[in-house]
């Protein structure tokens, strides 16, 4: 790869370069920039491109910057995302999307050479992206889950430099990650079934001994008369014989140690989170809880 500037520095003429790119030796990319090969430019071409089209300091960012570090929302298609400081002059164009920032010393880091957003920073950009604040929240606590980024950055991060967009919601999310919530399923769990019918909030990934293993369990409720255990299980990790038979020993400890148990898998939580509740309640009165039943606002839709 070389800018038009590279070239002209190193001794070609501009009817040289003209010359090389009308025999196909060269390809040109973004304006003024060239790969200095045949064939059909590759992502990590594409990105160099970007990063030498940009006149001043620049970071790749985004879905670019997702793809470079390997988190979730990466993207090798589509335009080049970039981050420069604000006030630069840098223009976006067909292949090419700039983002700008007031706080972009605060923002880099290198990774095989290339100058990159943080994981921190990309999860966030990508979370704001978006189409709605509660996919943002999504989007962000996948990618923290995926990408095992400590989640004390990500709330470090939000609360020094909280988006214009989402700003509230993502602070619920990164909260929600540091309390030990570790999944979207579990995510929604909390914000839909717990939060929003105003049930207690549960003790998350509680440490069990099982057979010699350590077992953790999504979340408990440690209620006057018993302990109450609800597992929030995605199918896809929970469809062998090898975690069936997980799942049977925790069930079997729980027995032994006389703690109730309930099981909700992503339909229960994200299409029926109502009558789950209701559920939960009903059980957690059963133990001792003694406060009314809480109805939502999308309660009377589920009835």
């Amino acid at each position: 790869m070389a800018s038009l500037r590279q070239l002209l520095a190193q001794g070609f003429t501009r009817s040289a370069i003209r010359a090389n790119v009308a025999a196909r030796r060269w390809v040109p990319l973004l304006h003024g920039v060239y790969a200095l090969v045949t064939g059909p430019p590759t992502p990590m071409m594409w990105r160099w491109a970007a990063l030498l089209f940009v006149r001043g300091p620049v970071l790749l960012s985004h879905g670019s910057a997702a793809a470079v570090l390997g988190l979730r929302g990466g993207r090798d298609d589509g335009p080049v995302h970039v981050t420069v400081p604000y006030g630069s002059s840098a223009r976006g164009c067909a292949n090419l999307v700039v983002h700008r920032s007031r706080a972009f010393a605060h923002l880099g880091v290198e990774r095989g050479g290339l100058p990159v957003t943080s994981a921190v920073v990309t999860l966030v950009d990508l979370s704001v992206e978006a189409p709605t604040a509660k996919e943002g929240m999504r989007v962000l606590t996948a990618g923290a889950a995926a990408s095992r980024v400590p989640p004390e950055k990500i709330l470090e991060f939000l609360e020094l430099r909280p988006p214009r967009r989402y700003g509230k919601a993502l602070l619920a999310a990164a909260r929600l990650l540091v309390d030990g919530v570790g999944s979207v399923l579990e995510a929604e769990y909390a914000t839909d079934i717990e939060q929003a019918h105003q049930l207690p909030t549960g003790v998350r990934q509680v440490h069990h001994r099982v057979e010699d293993t350590n077992r953790y369990e999504d979340v408990e409720y440690r209620m006057p008369l018993g302990t109450l255990t609800v597992r929030l299980d995605g199918w896809i990790t929970h469809a062998t014989r090898r975690t069936a038979r997980s799942d049977r020993a925790r069930d079997n400890a729980a027995e032994l140690e006389g703690r109730g148990r309930m099981t909700f898998g992503w339909e229960e939580v994200h299409d029926c989170s109502c009558t789950t509740a209701r559920l939960i309640w009903s059980r957690l009165v059963q133990l001792g809880w003694d406060q009314p039943f809480v109805p939502c606002a999308r309660c009377a839709g589920e009835h």
